[in-house]
């Protein structure tokens, strides 16, 4: 398999425009692909350098080169990495706060801050790639980042250690995508598009993304030969009507923006499914005083709130004769049957001067998708006085991530 990354090819707008004395793609010689990316521009006083390095990632089945060791340095703060803009550092933020955990920043243009709940721990806003860097490094112990940028960064280091890998915000997924006309017109598939026998060692398959780890690794694993990754300045769903690129590996959340450039996805072609994610570095959590209990509850708060989480607290009143008989009436309804409870409590009363038992109050937890339903039934059973809230914490006896985590640290 060739794969290989040309490094001038954003210089050109369209195959058309290369010289014809120069060949658009040249495969190498070996059986190894390689990618070519700039380094970023260091201004030192008045002068600037750019320099590019090259890495080559073989074909045969060997992994990656391993990133340097962590280094645990002294210091007496937990270092907890947020993204520094966009939809999903407000989201982090958001979630954080309903968990009861306040971000204090004192100025919006400071990189740190605190969370006072949290007193032995710092927050730094950072990009999400550099929270993974950064995580490997030793430079931060914890992070919010989604799970793409996870994969492509930390390109399965063993030192990172997902403590939860679905808080709920950031959805989206990483996916191939082809144009809906043209020769593409009738490729609904990856192994259709990987047949088609327009791709050769001459010709192959020009797909543009910033995912320069995932993509190749992809396209190897699933034995598709004859490609060709690149960068693209601006918006990927461009490329391909521009002619610098026959398809594209994006991320991808409504899919309204590749409808909208006439792109369509493909069966197959998703490489990863995304969403937001609490990351650890395992030698924080095993060298760091203090560390691990700072995790401990930082997931205990998430684990509450996202199982509370689009969950309702109904309350009802009921005649009956004894609770049992009232339990076997509610449980005999459908919508009721499944849920959490019910828990059943006599309410008491005065009746002639004397305590008595007319009523039951009822009360279930329901998912918000199931709420109506269960209202008419909870009513259809003799329920009356029916109250409904919606819940913030369901704290369980244990919280199963961890133990899992500790486990996978050999706790």
């Amino acid at each position: 398999m060739s794969l290989l990354l040309p490094t001038n090819l954003q210089q050109y707008p369209s195959s058309s425009s290369f010289p014809s004395s120069t060949p658009i793609l040249s495969p190498p010689p070996s059986t190894a692909f390689s990618v070519i990316v700039p380094r970023r521009r260091c201004l030192r006083l008045v002068t600037s350098c750019v320099s590019t390095v090259q890495s080559s990632v073989a074909t045969n089945g060997s992994s990656p080169a391993p990133a340097p060791a962590a280094v645990v340095v002294e210091r007496d703060q937990i270092r907890l990495g947020l993204p520094s803009k966009g939809r999903m550092a407000a989201d982090a933020i958001d979630l954080l706060k309903d968990c009861q955990l306040f971000v204090k920043q004192v100025n919006p243009r400071q990189y740190v801050a605190q969370i006072p709940q949290l007193p032995n721990t710092e927050v730094w806003f950072q990009r999400p790639k550099d929270i993974v860097r950064k995580l490997l490094s030793g430079d931060l112990d914890l992070g919010i980042v989604g799970l793409d940028t996870l994969s492509e960064y930390g390109q399965e280091n063993e030192d990172l250690i997902i403590v939860h890998e679905a808080l709920n915000f950031g959805d989206c997924h990483l996916s191939i995508a082809i144009p809906n006309y043209g020769i593409f017109e009738n490729i609904n598939s990856l192994k259709e598009l990987a047949q088609m026998p327009q791709w050769s060692e001459e010709r192959p398959l020009r797909l543009a993304t910033g995912f320069t780890y995932l993509g190749p690794k992809f396209m190897k694993e699933n034995g598709i030969k004859h490609v060709v990754f690149s960068t693209a300045d601006g918006a990927l769903e461009a490329a391909p009507a521009m002619g610098i690129a026959d398809a594209i590996l994006d991320l991808v959340s409504s899919g309204i923006t590749l409808k909208e450039n006439n792109l369509k996805e493909i069966e197959g072609g998703v490489v990863l499914e995304s969403q937001a994610a609490l990351v650890a570095s395992r030698r924080a959590l095993n060298e760091r005083k203090g560390a691990l209990n700072t995790v401990h509850e930082i997931l205990e708060r998430l684990e509450a709130h996202l199982k509370a989480d689009g969950q309702f607290t109904v309350v009802a009143n009921m005649r009956g004769n004894s609770a049992q008989e009232v339990a076997e009436r509610v449980l005999s309804q459908p919508s009721l049957s499944g849920l959490q409870g019910p828990t059943i409590s006599p309410v008491y009363c005065t009746q002639n001067g004397k305590v008595s038992v007319d009523y039951y109050a009822i009360v279930i937890c329901v998912p918000k998708k199931a709420l109506y339903d269960s209202v008419k039934q909870l009513r259809a059973a003799g329920g009356s006085g029916v109250l409904v809230s919606p819940l913030t914490y369901i704290f369980d006896e244990d919280t199963p991530r961890w133990g899992q985590l500790l486990r996978n640290l050999g706790i």
